[in-house]
């Protein structure tokens, strides 16, 4: 069994693309032509030059002396935190901008949670010189306002989302309701896993760097390219899809997902879409996702608003349905206890989203020659405010 996207787009029965008529034209040039373009010897130097000299990688794979002590196991941190913008959303928005100017689009939109990924496009379009809108749900405005001030200082116009529960999903709601009225000049730069075909399998590609850097670099410290696990916390999932792609087909090496259980998986106010969750349309893709028994969807929470997301990426769906993945959950106190963790014992403040990886370590029971390598894929500095809130010795 393969776990990359068919001809059709689609992981095992879940993907594809589920579109209005007025996206078709758009979804289909990028369906026939994307991977040919990036194949293009000239966008592929713009990419790695980009990726080296403006991104700052490949970033450092660090073995974490006091995490491993505690836990067990030899782990090493995937740092993408050290990235520029402070996250692996910069892997993919490079790639995309480019694919835009190769394509002859003027105007990007994209949607955001924890701001991470609206920072990186806003970046990459400053970079560019081309119109930037953002689309942001009115409730991570206000928990994220760092990334906000950040996106409009590079020059976006932030957009608020206030439908729904003004997250994630009504972002991108807004995202796909503004692209569908603006087809001809609008690329849309999606930040995840998700939307239809072939956006699941274009990202991954894009975030695939990471994954293809962990390999040589574990090579020269361990002397195999092979860990025994990677682990990554997991919404949409673009940051899981990039540490395990190069590791998709390899049984040996173990693939853990770590979701947000909000205040508990049967609290009511959960993001568990793995257990939670069951088959059926988001955002033009065929996955798992959280909704009722007529297909309305149910509004998730978690504390971290980058995982605040009603479903997962079909490839993640796909590796859950198979067991090819195996699936943890961590509530807001648990992550929140592993970022104080991570930053009193490592000195490292890691983003709320990465926290929920980090945050499932005691639960796998690793054994002290086991080789763990997770994906930090964001730093905390647009968190301190929920970190200094939730902690009794901050203020």
């Amino acid at each position: 069994m393969t776990y990359q996207v068919d001809t059709n787009g689609f992981y095992g029965k879940f993907g594809g693309a589920f579109i209005p008529e007025m996206l078709y034209s758009n979804i289909d040039y990028l369906q026939k032509n994307y991977r040919q373009i990036a194949e293009l010897d000239n966008f592929k130097k713009d990419f790695d030059d980009l990726l080296r000299d403006y991104v700052g990688r490949p970033s450092p794979l660090y073995f974490a002396p006091r995490l491993s002590q505690k836990y067990g196991g030899k782990i090493y941190l995937k740092r993408e935190d050290l990235n520029h913008t402070g996250s692996h959303k910069i892997n993919n928005t490079i790639g995309q901008i480019l694919l835009a100017k190769h394509i002859g689009k003027t105007r990007i939109i994209a949607e955001t949670g924890a701001g991470q990924h609206g920072v990186a496009t806003a970046t990459v379009c400053a970079l560019m010189g081309m119109e930037c809108l953002v689309y942001m749900g009115a409730h991570d405005i206000k928990r994220q306002a760092p990334n906000v001030a950040r996106m409009k200082m590079l020059g976006a116009t932030v957009i608020p989302a206030t439908s729904g529960s003004q997250t994630l999903k009504d972002a991108t709601n807004e995202a796909i309701r503004d692209w569908i009225n603006h087809p001809e000049e609008t690329h849309y730069i999606i930040g995840s896993v998700v939307g239809p075909h072939p956006y699941p399998d274009m990202v991954a590609r894009f975030q695939s760097v990471i994954s293809e850097e962990v390999r040589w670099q574990l090579k020269e410290k361990t002397g195999s390219e092979l860990p025994d696990y990677v682990v990554a916390c997991v919404g949409g999932g673009s940051n899981a899809a990039g540490i395990i792609y190069h590791y998709l087909d390899d049984p040996s090496v173990k693939i853990v997902l770590s979701e947000a259980a909000g205040k508990g998986i049967e609290s009511g106010e959960s993001a568990a879409t793995s257990v939670l969750g069951s088959i059926g349309v988001i955002h033009g893709s065929k996955t798992m996702l959280m909704q009722t028994e007529d297909g309305q969807i149910i509004e998730p929470y978690s504390l971290s608003a980058g995982l605040d997301y009603p479903g997962i990426g079909p490839m993640h769906a796909h590796l859950i349905d198979t067991g090819r993945a195996q699936v943890y959950s961590a509530t807001d106190q648990e992550a929140l206890d592993a970022a104080y963790e991570l930053s009193a014992i490592e000195g490292i403040i890691p983003a709320l989203e990465t926290a929920h990886g980090l945050a499932i370590l005691g639960k796998m029971d690793l054994k002290s020659e086991e080789v763990v390598v997770i994906n930090l894929s964001g730093r905390g500095d647009k968190d301190l405010a929920t970190f200094i809130e939730n902690h009794p010795d901050i203020d």
